[in-house]
């Protein structure tokens, strides 16, 4: 018990840490910008963020597998699961797929919803971090990316009360809210992934961060910028998350609660002579 409390403040304190690292540079007065021309924005601190959530991740894995067999059973099967996701990352870097559409997310959201916020985010984080050193596309946004696709995972059991307010467990209606939850996060990943950026960045006035703009006025810019450079890229990645759960959903989720209900069991000592 004390190894799961210890870990779930470990998430929380990475989350916290990952919102920083996203929104440290609206707080100074001044941000070197131009730095996207080189695709070096956030060049200096990337590799500390990323130590900093390889650490968390490696931390939690420790933890998990001290406790009962049930979890080294877990850490075994998110092994596995990741090394299938980073390689269906390998094969869309080798095919490029339409604009953000990615393979990777059907399957972090499915095991997050399935087995819970910190096997989600560790889903996502790891996947990233594979995928991205067989891929080689490794650089300072690869910490951001992994954040954010751990923040995928890790909200992926908000679905669960929706699912049961519609008894759609095991039903197609299941399917159907995750496929709106993957649709919603295919937007949102490209918002959110922009931000590591977008304060480097200059352009037109209208679009782009200047240090002492009003916070609605920061709304107003960055959704302009949005709707201009990334929508029609995130409306390709959200449609691909919506087919690819409407199509595998069901027997994807099937698999994985058999997994689940082998690996969730508890040890239970047998009564002592004479007890009933």
């Amino acid at each position: 018990m004390k190894q799961h409390a210890l870990s779930a403040a470990l998430f929380v304190v990475s989350t916290l840490i990952g919102g920083v690292a996203f929104l440290y540079p609206f707080w100074l007065p001044v941000v070197r910008q131009s730095a996207l021309m080189s695709g070096q924005a956030h060049a200096g601190d990337s590799p500390l963020l990323l130590t900093l959530l390889v650490g968390v991740c490696f931390v939690v894995l420790l933890l998990e597998v001290q406790g009962q067999a049930t979890s080294a059973k877990l850490i075994a099967l998110l092994g596995m699961l990741v090394a299938l996701n980073s390689m269906l990352r390998f094969i869309e870097a080798a095919f490029p797929l339409p604009g953000g559409f990615s393979p990777i997310f059907f399957l972090i959201i499915a095991a997050g919803y399935i087995f819970g916020p910190r096997f989600g985010f560790l889903m996502g984080a790891l996947t990233l971090l594979v995928s991205s050193l067989l891929t080689g596309l490794v650089g300072p946004w690869l910490p951001y990316q992994m954040f954010t696709a751990g923040w995928v995972g890790l909200t992926a059991p908000l679905c669960r009360p929706s699912v049961w307010l519609l008894n759609g467990e095991g039903r197609r209606r299941e399917v159907l809210v995750l496929a709106l939850f993957g649709g919603l996060w295919g937007l949102l990943y490209g918002a959110v992934m922009n931000i590591w950026f977008w304060p480097f960045a200059t352009g037109p006035a209208s679009q782009y961060w200047e240090p002492g703009i009003s916070l609605p006025e920061i709304g107003r810019r960055y959704a302009l910028f949005y709707v201009t450079t990334s929508l029609v890229w995130d409306v390709a990645r959200s449609l691909g998350n919506v087919v690819l759960m409407l199509a595998l959903g069901r027997p994807t989720l099937a698999a994985l609660r058999r997994f689940h209900r082998r690996f969730t069991f508890e040890y239970r000592p047998l009564p002592a002579r004479g007890e009933a």
